[in-house]
């Protein structure tokens, strides 16, 4: 099954708009090194208001040179999660500010809730990369991201993704992947994980965000590149003209890339989002979303990219009617569209707040999805003639041989839908979503236990994390 929105012109259209965009309006880019390889490259820089104008021919050549697959690996190197060829790939939220617990009061996050998150994540097959899911503050931003990273990788197997903050934190960052990996060159071999690479719609690039780049870069780690425009806010007040800034920001991120290093491996982020005019609020999962996800799906395949877009996520704050509702919708479009991931699941509405619940609830959707998008096949076995001849005089197939070799492959059975009569339902405790996802979560959290760490290792890793406190404390 394959959804697409734009036509080949339009397609075309975009991609004229965005070169268009980069070559006389151009990008912020604050940031001295950078704009040097800029100007080498043969870019136009005004190094006063470093204001750069690129060419059409730079960026075809930061195109051919980007890397257009990747493959991230966990502790156990069986679970990776590949890039470009074609896999889907689903991930919990690399980190909120705060956090919602079952009583639905929010609290700031902390250094525990990333090993809970961790857990819960490494314990759901359908998550194949973990998300720090909390960002705690009651440590300093300095080494906060190598503090995550530690506890993430002493609680799951699976490849791992959290907020990386700035070039100082990298070094140390690079130095855990390789106690965890073995060696340097198998840390490069084997990444763990990937900095993200976020422009600051309309048209400008952080300079932490560029220059930890500088860092990452030299281990090859890939930089998926995703700006957050917001139509009618950080972008022009239609989806076409929201889509064309968007497309031309990741280009330019991507030349970024590209000068530091050819080669490097990019995703292509395609995550704008509708801003409500009514709430003030950027929108998680209208309609609008679903359109753009789709459009820019294409584009990012245009390029012959790995695409990256926001779907699966929600307005809404719990696991209800309303998120069932966007979550499935915008995934399913998204999935059928072709990306390669899709958002970071475990969201409380907008960036409100991490939510365990919900990311259990778009594990049960990641599976429904996942059955519509394998499809039907049509062979002589799966049609079945000679049984329905055999059971037109009983009236019912439930007894026949070629049902029982075939309804578990063919029927997707949920473990949160709830499709029992009412009366065992109702006997049950008349549960609703909200109360079976609890559930779910902790009993995955109590039986659950991830493959620990050996001794030595985290010997190590606690060295390490001592000596980036100390060296990154202000």
């Amino acid at each position: 099954m394959k959804l697409s929105l734009l036509a080949d012109q339009q397609v075309q259209k975009l991609h004229a708009a965005s070169l268009e965009i980069l070559e006389t309006i151009g990008v912020h880019v604050p940031h001295k090194k950078m704009l040097e390889l800029f100007a080498e490259a043969g870019a136009r820089v005004d190094r006063h208001t470093q204001i750069v104008k690129i060419p059409e021919e730079v960026i075809s050549r930061c195109l051919e040179t980007a890397g257009k697959t990747f493959t991230i690996y966990g502790r156990d190197r069986s679970k990776k999660a590949e890039f470009g060829v074609g896999r889907r790939n689903y991930n919990s939220t690399a980190g909120e500010a705060l956090w919602l617990d079952d009583n639905l009061q929010r609290r700031y996050a902390t250094l525990e809730d990333v090993r809970t998150a961790t857990r819960l994540a490494d314990g759901l097959p359908r998550i194949n990369i973990v998300g720090a899911a909390a960002d705690p503050h009651e440590m300093p931003v300095e080494y906060r991201c190598v503090f995550v990273a530690a506890e993430q990788l002493k609680n799951t197997t699976k490849p791992i993704t959290f907020w990386f903050h700035d070039r100082a934190s990298a070094r140390f960052l690079l130095e855990l992947f390789t106690i965890v990996a073995g060696s340097e060159q198998e840390a490069i071999e084997y990444p763990f994980a990937y900095p993200f690479l976020e422009p600051i719609s309309p048209l400008r690039f952080p300079r932490h965000g560029v220059d930890l780049l500088l860092e990452t870069c030299r281990f090859n780690l890939p930089v998926p590149i995703g700006p957050m425009a917001q139509t009618g806010a950080t972008a022009p007040g239609t989806l076409a003209g929201t889509m064309a800034q968007e497309n031309a920001e990741i280009l330019a991120g991507l030349c970024i890339v590209q000068l530091i290093r050819p080669g490097v491996p990019v995703c292509y982020g395609g995550i704008p989002h509708a801003f409500d005019m009514k709430t003030t609020q950027l929108i998680f999962a209208g309609p609008e979303q679903a359109l753009m996800a789709v459009g820019l799906t294409q584009m990012g395949k245009f390029y012959n990219l790995p695409v990256y877009i926001n779907v699966g996520l929600t307005d809404s704050k719990i696991p209800d009617a309303q998120a069932g509702l966007e979550a499935g919708i915008t995934l399913a479009c998204g999935a059928m569209a072709g990306a390669d991931i899709f958002g970071h699941l475990g969201i409380s509405g907008v960036d409100q707040a991490t939510s365990l619940p919900m990311l259990i609830m778009q594990h049960e959707i990641i599976g429904y999805v996942e059955r519509i998008l394998q499809g039907v096949e049509v062979t002589g076995e799966k049609l079945g003639i000679e049984i329905i001849e055999h059971a037109k005089e009983a009236g019912s197939f439930l007894a026949e041989e070629h049902t029982v070799r075939h309804f578990r492959q063919e029927l997707w059975f949920p473990q949160l839908l709830d499709r029992r009569f009412f009366d065992a339902w109702q006997k049950d405790g008349q549960k609703d979503m909200m109360t079976r996802c609890k559930e779910m979560k902790d009993n995955i959290l109590r039986e659950h236990n991830p493959q620990p760490m050996d001794n030595d290792t985290q010997q190590a890793v606690d060295k390490l994390l001592a000596d980036a406190k100390r060296h990154l404390s202000k």
